[in-house]
């Protein structure tokens, strides 16, 4: 043996060295001096061992075999042979000369002797076994007979590929449903976990069976990364090993000259992020490719379903049908993230890269940005996916560069189960579950949103540091001062509602008092904060909502409600009733409606005149929906028996209403005529769309105080759906009220609608007539 051969172990540790580690490429530079005195070493033992003969070979496959071994990696090693073999000293004796060298050295050792023969069979056999032996190298001995092997199997790879694509992906998710998401873990599995060092072997034995070819990008810095985070590892505690304990946290962060261990965890969760999401990527492309060789027949013509303003679903993601608005619309890339977030698809790499070529909304944002921002907030479990594809390409960092600051932070308290921006991301989500009970759902999943930005390295009270950030980032988007010192209130006090139910004594009427007065004495920022308090705790972990806390919150918010119940929410003022234009008067004596279209940002204003009837608001709702037009906002009113209504809604095709068409309509559907509203719901019940139906979510219906308006005030909370405002207008006209004005508003996907209703007499209605129509409306909601 030569001095190099002495001690494998202690020359991997040498050459792995400590005051170079920091040096650029010297990762792959390490790892080839450790893959290359390695080779040596076994070459050297391979010569006195089996010496030159014909017809077998020592072989390398795991890391070695890839030329990314890392200072103390395992070796997995195969004796190849031709079969052949009848005469002379046995393969066994000849291996064991081979294995106990090895074993000696200290390093870990996995082992096989075979023919070329068995290879491919077991090959065939195994997918773990097919996938490693795609990495055969050639260590010492007959060359053509491991380049044989090689090639055998990788045509075997690629032939079967198809029909074995669904058993790999779903050994996939199995292992990565037995060792989590690494980006998410303070104790990653370096290897194992999802997006860690296996998965880049999955992505090369795909774009191998060529199926797809890998994203290109970020993947090899990540996979960089992750081996340099295992080579410190190895040198740290002078172990094989792919966990990185907590203990080892400090010593692998000074070694890779990194200032600390949450520095560390955050440049393993972005890189694992980054693996993670190329291998989806490429899991989908090589399913798209699976699908298109199987089922399609003659030529192959994608099929492109519309999802409305130019997306289309194409085999499982949703891409962009025209690149002409990419580079000059700044609502682009908002407008196509709600589209598949509400889908439940995942945006298309090549369609992500055009939107990040889009640019950035103007500085402050109006109000349709703010609106698509909070529609794609809503989106509930469509969010995720989205998200993460925007960010994987930069663009949510230009919308929010303080994301940046939480991106892939750990955070080591028990509680909580994922880094920041996830769990942000999880407090959106839930916040939309908890929304029902709050008037303004937007404001609260902006305060979700932003309630830990403020966890960035050197923050000491992180609430505070939010509040601030908040306010910044909210000044940029341009809301509203009242509405953005509600968000910054909320951010600051996050987590106040939860300390004061759980550390104060509730029997205290200044416990009380404090809470009031922190919330203004105004019940719906009450509501909003215990709305927040409740999704960030669920979001955290089971740990933090249990029974005990949940009862706590609950007692406190009783008695917080008794308190401000002489200070109930009161129905919107209602504005000074609006005139009747004199260009519909000719209209009007002739018994026609009068529209008119006049442009506005992101849509179109409709303002229409009608002689007022029974039903006149749920055909006109209809009629819009019938024309694929989306209600945003809307004020009706009427003015001595003239309906004056403005509508403001968006097109999904991006075409202007047709005045002279819905003229026509509403002619149409005063003569008797219901066929012009058919044609909503047929697109509900159209499959083609690529559209599931929204997920049930609780509807709210309740009079609000009249104010002496002469009317009954009915307020509705729903999420919002096609035809919603029809199928309201109808319950309300079934039981036979009507409608003497309404304000129609939509956040963040959630409708708040208030109805001022009378009986077919113009009184308020009895109690009796109120609680058949909150039942009639609460019906109408839910039945889609």
């Amino acid at each position: 043996m030569s001095a190099i051969g002495d001690d494998l172990r202690a020359t991997r540790l040498d050459l792995a060295g400590t005051r170079e580690f920091t040096l650029p490429g010297a990762g792959p530079a390490r790892r080839t001096a450790i893959a290359d005195a390695t080779r040596a070493w076994l070459t050297e033992l391979y010569a006195g061992a089996v010496g030159e003969q014909e017809g077998i070979a020592l072989a390398a496959v795991g890391s070695l075999g890839r030329g990314s071994s890392g200072p103390l990696s395992d070796l997995d090693l195969v004796l190849v042979h031709d079969g052949r073999r009848t005469k002379g000293e046995s393969l066994t004796a000849m291996a064991d000369r081979l294995w106990y060298p090895v074993w000696d050295s200290g390093l870990s050792l996995d082992h096989s002797v075979r023919s070329g023969r068995e290879c491919r069979d077991i090959a065939r056999q195994d997918l773990s076994a097919a996938v490693g032996l795609l990495d055969l190298s050639l260590v010492a001995g007959d060359e053509e007979l491991v380049a044989g092997v090689r090639a055998t199997v990788s045509h075997d790879w690629r032939s079967g590929a198809r029909t074995r694509l669904p058993q790999f992906v779903e050994s996939v998710r199995a292992r990565h449903h037995r060792h989590g998401e690494l980006s998410q873990q303070v104790e990653p599995d370096l290897k194992e976990s999802l997006g860690g060092l296996r998965d880049v072997t999955v992505l090369d034995a795909l774009t191998r069976a060529w199926l797809t070819d890998r994203p290109h990008g970020s993947v090899g810095p990540a996979l960089g990364q992750l081996l340099d985070v295992r080579d410190a590892l190895h040198v740290v505690t002078g172990r094989g090993r792919d966990r990185l304990l907590r203990e080892e946290h400090d010593a692998v962060a000074a070694l890779l000259g990194l200032g600390d261990r949450d520095e560390l965890l955050t440049a393993v969760s972005t890189s694992a992020r980054t693996i993670a999401w190329a291998l989806e990527a490429t899991m989908r492309r090589a399913g798209q490719s699976q699908r298109a060789r199987t089922l399609r027949v003659g030529p192959r013509r994608p099929t492109m379903a519309p999802l409305g303003y130019g997306l289309f679903v194409h085999d499982g993601e949703a891409v962009l049908g025209s690149t002409r608005r990419v580079g000059i619309d700044p609502t682009l890339p908002l407008r196509a993230a709600v589209v598949a977030a509400r889908a439940g698809l995942p945006l298309a790499p090549q369609t992500l890269t055009n939107l990040a070529a889009c640019p950035d909304p103007a500085q402050p944002w109006d109000q349709q940005h703010r609106d698509l921002l909070t529609d794609l907030l809503a989106a509930d479990r469509g969010l995720a996916t989205v998200w993460e594809g925007l960010d994987q390409v930069g663009v949510i960092e230009r919308w929010l560069p303080e994301w940046t600051g939480v991106r892939g932070r750990p955070q080591h308290h028990p509680v909580h189960r994922h880094t920041v921006e996830r769990h942000l991301l999880e407090t959106v989500s839930q916040a939309t579950a908890v929304g029902r009970d709050v008037a303004r759902p937007d404001l609260l999943l902006l305060a979700a949103l932003l309630h830990d930005i403020g966890k960035i390295a050197g923050a000491r009270d992180h609430s505070l540091t939010g509040a601030d950030l908040a306010d910044r980032v909210l000044r940029r988007w341009g809301l509203p001062e009242d509405e953005r010192a509600t968000v910054v209130l909320l951010v600051r006090e996050h987590l106040t509602l939860i300390e004061t139910a759980t550390r104060r004594d509730l029997a205290d009427p200044a416990t009380v008092d404090s809470v009031c007065r922190l919330v203004g004495d105004d019940p719906q920022t009450f509501e909003l904060l215990r709305a927040l308090t409740i999704a960030d705790a669920r979001a955290a972990g089971p740990t933090a909502w249990t029974d005990w806390r949940a009862s706590l919150v609950d007692s406190l918010t009783g008695l917080v409600r008794e308190r401000l119940t002489g200070r109930a929410p009161q129905p919107p003022p209602l504005p000074p009733s609006p005139s009747v234009d004199p260009a519909a008067l000719d209209d009007l004596r002739d018994g026609r409606a009068h529209v008119r279209v006049d442009p506005g940002p992101g849509g179109w204003t409709l303002t229409v005149h009608c002689r007022d009837r029974a039903g006149l608001f749920a055909d006109t709702a209809g009629l819009l929906a019938a024309h694929g037009l989306t209600v945003r906002r809307a004020r009706l009113a009427t003015v001595d028996g003239v309906a004056v209504d403005e509508w403001f809604v968006e097109s999904p095709g991006g075409d202007a209403p047709e005045a002279s068409r819905l003229t026509a309509g509403l002619a149409r559907l005063d003569a008797g005529d219901r066929t012009v509203v058919a044609g909503s719901t047929r697109r509900r019940a159209d499959p083609a769309r690529g559209v599931p139906p929204l997920t049930a979510a609780g509807t709210s219906a309740f009079v609000l105080p009249s104010a002496g308006s002469g009317a009954t005030v009915l307020e509705v909370r729903s999420q919002d759906r096609e035809g919603l405002l029809h199928d309201l207008g109808r319950a309300l006209t079934h039981e036979g009220l009507r409608i003497r004005s309404a304000h129609i508003s939509t956040f963040a996907g959630q409708t708040l609608d208030t109805f001022y209703v009378t009986d077919q007499q113009g009184a308020e209605l009895t109690p009796a007539a109120v609680g058949r129509a909150v039942s009639a409306v609460i019906d109408a909601c839910d039945t889609a």
